[in-house]
C-alpha cells in the first residue's frame, strides 16, 4: 500500500473502517491492488458496480458523453436525462422522476414529497412509520428516517416526524398508524441491517393496510433495486407497487446518481419545492441509461438471476458442511452468510488473504453483493474461499 494509509490519515476525516488495501484498477469482478494482487470483489462498491469494474461500453458511453455534454443546470433540458426517465417509467410501476445525486438524497426526496403530500391531502399529516434495524442514508433527515440508534444519536435533536416499528411486522405498522401518519417508509429487504428478508405476504399486507388507510407506502430499493435481486425491482417479487420508490447505488454502475419515482397521485412537487445543482446532469443520467439498457436487454438480469442460484446452493452446501455456518438469507445477488459466532471480521480478514472481498455487515453475518455480470466460475471460486476460510478459523 506504499505511504497511501499514512497520507491519507493526514488529510481525511476519519470516518471509515478500510481494509487494509489499496485499490487500482478493476476488470470484471477483479480488482488489483497497487502490489499487483489481483481479488474477487464481492462487495462492488456496495452493491454500486453493476456491470462490473472497466466495463468496455459503460466507459466508452462516460466517455463520449463526457466530451460531448457532461453537466447542464436544471434550468434546461437535455436528451440524456428524460431518455433515462423514460426508460424507469417505462420499466417500472411509476409515472414520474426527480434525479439526484445518491441514495440519501433520494430518500430526503422522498420524504419531502411524502409530507408534503399528507399536508395537501391528509389533514396536515407529515409523520412517517419507519423500521428499526433499517438505513436510509446520513443527511440530518434520512439519518432520523433509520432505525438505528447508534447513527441518529451523536447529533442533537432529531428531525421530528418519524415513529418506528419492527421490521417484518404488520400489527406493529397498523398499531402505530394514526391520523398523522402520511407515509410507510421500508426497505424490501433490509440491507445495511443485515440482509433481512421479511415473510413472503409482509409487503402485501403493508401495501393493503396502507390502501385501506390513505397513506402512501415508499420502497426504498437504493440496494435491492435494479436487478440486485432478481428481477429488475425487489417489489415486483411481492406482487405489489410503491406509491414512491427510491433508486441509487447500481443505477449508475459506479457513476454517482440517485431518484424519486412517484406515482402520479402523490407527484405533489411544483417548481421550487425541491431542486439539485448536479442531479439528473447529462453524465450520470448517459451512464444510468446504458447501465438499466444492459439490466433489460443485455442479459444481465438473466445472468443475475442464475448467479443467484448458483450462489444460494454454494452456501447452503457450505452449511451443511461447516460448523461455523448457521444459514443464509437474501435475494438474487444480495445475499448473506450467517455464523453461529460473531466472526465475520474475522472471515473477511481471512478470506481478503486468500484473494476475496466480503463485507462483515454484522458481527456474526458476511454479506455479498457481486457484480451482476459476475460469471459462474467466480461463484465457485468465491465459495470454495469461504469454505476454506470457515475450516482455517473452526480449528484455530
Amino acid at each position: 500500500m506504499g505511504d497511501i494509509p499514512a497520507r491519507e490519515a493526514r488529510v481525511h476525516m476519519q470516518m471509515f473502517r478500510r481494509l487494509p488495501l489499496t485499490l487500482v484498477r478493476g476488470e470484471g469482478t477483479r480488482v488489483w491492488d497497487d502490489t499487483g494482487r489481483s481479488y474477487l470483489d464481492f462487495v462492488a462498491g456496495i452493491a454500486v458496480d453493476t456491470l462490473g469494474h472497466g466495463h468496455p461500453g459503460l466507459a466508452d458511453t462516460i466517455a463520449h458523453q463526457a466530451r460531448t455534454l457532461m453537466h447542464v443546470s436544471n434550468l434546461f433540458y437535455s436528451e440524456p436525462q428524460v431518455a433515462l426517465a423514460e426508460i424507469l417509467v417505462d420499466h417500472s410501476a411509476l409515472d414520474q422522476v426527480f434525479f439526484c445525486n445518491s441514495g440519501a438524497e433520494a430518500n430526503e426526496g422522498a420524504i419531502k414529497l411524502a409530507r408534503k403530500w399528507g399536508i395537501q391531502h391528509r389533514n396536515g399529516a407529515y409523520e412517517i412509520i419507519s423500521t428499526n434495524n433499517s438505513f436510509h442514508g446520513r443527511t440530518l433527515a434520512t439519518v432520523a428516517a433509520t432505525g438505528t440508534a447508534r447513527y441518529r444519536e451523536p447529533f442533537g435533536p432529531q428531525l421530528p416526524g418519524f415513529v418506528f416499528v419492527d421490521y417484518d411486522d404488520l400489527d406493529a405498522i397498523k398499531a402505530a398508524t394514526t391520523d398523522r401518519t402520511c407515509a410507510v417508509l421500508l426497505e424490501p429487504i433490509q440491507g445495511e441491517g443485515g440482509v433481512n428478508v421479511p415473510a413472503a405476504d409482509y409487503l402485501r399486507g403493508v401495501r393493503k393496510w396502507c390502501d385501506e388507510q390513505g397513506i402512501l407506502l415508499i420502497l426504498d430499493e437504493v440496494q435491492t433495486g435494479c436487478g440486485r435481486t432478481g428481477t429488475l425491482w425487489a417489489y415486483e417479487q411481492a406482487g405489489i407497487e410503491p406509491d414512491i420508490m427510491t433508486l441509487a447505488k447500481g443505477l449508475g454502475g459506479g457513476v454517482p446518481i440517485g431518484a424519486v419515482l412517484s406515482k402520479d397521485h402523490c407527484a405533489v412537487f411544483e417548481p421550487g419545492d425541491h431542486g439539485s445543482t448536479f442531479g439528473g446532469n447529462p453524465l450520470a443520467t448517459a451512464a444510468g441509461a446504458y447501465v438499466l439498457q444492459q439490466v433489460i436487454e443485455g442479459g444481465v438480469l438473466q445472468n443475475a438471476v442464475a448467479r443467484g442460484e448458483q450462489l444460494e446452493r454454494r452456501l447452503a452446501a457450505i452449511e451443511d458442511r461447516s460448523e461455523l455456518a448457521a444459514g443464509q438469507r437474501g435475494a438474487g445477488l444480495l445475499r448473506a452468510l450467517v455464523l453461529h459466532r460473531d466472526v465475520a471480521g474475522e472471515v473477511v480478514t481471512r478470506a481478503l488473504a486468500h484473494g476475496l472481498i466480503l463485507n462483515p455487515v454484522r458481527p456474526n453475518t458476511v454479506r455479498f453483493m457481486p457484480p451482476l455480470t459476475v460469471t459462474a466460475d467466480e461463484i465457485d471460486q468465491a465459495a470454495a474461499i469461504v469454505e476454506q476460510v470457515l475450516a482455517e478459523i473452526a480449528s484455530s
